[in-house]
């Protein structure tokens, strides 16, 4: 909605649309960026560090830069967020990881990662996709 390109990178505005139980990223954390979601539509599922939490319409959920995380839609409904990224940056990630083809590639996806000082931990998704029947 809103590219860091318009900003002169101060901050990116980006809407995701999920639907029912999909995971929205695998765990990760980033160096640069705090993101805000504010949840627009239905119902939003996180893991913040060591904290499980969830969202309805209208709540706004921070991740700070630094912090382990993931989310996703934890309903039978789409969920439609806004993220708020500041500064800008991390959402040409988003734009490359749609941009893939087929089957996730953990390697790939690690290494277009780490070119936006973001880390993805696998290890740390899988049990999260389990434990609450997510499609990755």
């Amino acid at each position: 909605m809103i590219d860091g390109d318009d900003t002169e990178s101060r901050f990116a505005l980006v809407e995701h649309r999920f639907g029912p139980r999909a995971l929205a990223a695998p765990m990760h954390r980033h160096s640069r960026e705090d993101e805000y979601t504010f949840i627009v539509e239905g119902r939003m599922g996180a893991v913040l560090g060591d904290t499980e939490v969830f969202g309805e319409k209208g709540d706004l959920v921070f991740k700070p830069r630094n912090q382990w995380h993931t989310f996703w839609n934890a309903g039978e409904d789409p969920l439609v967020v806004l993220e708020m990224i500041s500064p800008a940056g991390l959402e040409r990630l988003f734009r490359s990881f749609g941009e893939l083809d087929g089957e996730p590639d953990p390697q790939k996806m690690a290494e277009m990662a780490a070119q936006y000082g973001c880390e993805l931990d696998f290890g740390a998704t899988f049990p999260v996709v389990e434990r609450h029947g997510l499609e990755f």
